[in-house]
């Protein structure tokens, strides 16, 4: 079996999917923005401006705001006060609507600014949607994929 059955063993062990689900959630992340870095750098035309990449910076934000709630955060039971488990609610509501806000700006700017645009490539305004998908992606799997219980050990 070799390598092959070492690697398949180390990640079909229990005690590591924190460990797996967060390589997993960081190479989604990381390809993400590197699909629209790769965009950027063949682009001899500036076709994609300031404003496209603030779609993905918003996407990252989103990332950053619904994993930084932990799920103790969102319990009443848990939690000292009830008014703490509703701000921690509303917080991460707002880190999912910022997350699939991006993804719909993505759309409509991959749409509306370089499908429907003949002096444009199509491919720039995919690379934007796909850069918020794997954001977006990364984010949930980081976030309902993990244990948290095990941090608490």
């Amino acid at each position: 079996m070799g390598v092959l059955g070492n690697v398949m063993g180390y990640f079909t062990q229990e005690t590591s999917r924190n460990k797996n689900l967060s390589i997993i959630a960081g190479l989604l992340f990381f390809v993400g923005w590197w699909i629209l870095i790769d965009a950027m750098s063949i682009d001899g035309k500036h076709q994609i401006t300031t404003g496209h990449v603030f779609i993905g910076i918003f996407g990252t934000i989103s990332f950053c705001m619904v994993n930084v709630v932990k799920g103790e955060h969102i319990s009443e039971e848990h939690n000292s006060s009830e008014s703490g488990a509703r701000i921690a609610k509303i917080w991460l509501l707002v880190g999912f609507f910022m997350g699939f806000a991006s993804i719909i700006a993505a759309v409509w700017v991959m749409i509306d600014d370089f499908i429907n645009n003949d002096k444009k490539d199509g491919w720039f305004g995919v690379a934007l949607l796909l850069q918020n998908v794997f954001i977006l992606f990364a984010s949930l799997i980081y976030k309902f994929g993990r244990n948290e219980e095990d941090w608490n050990e």
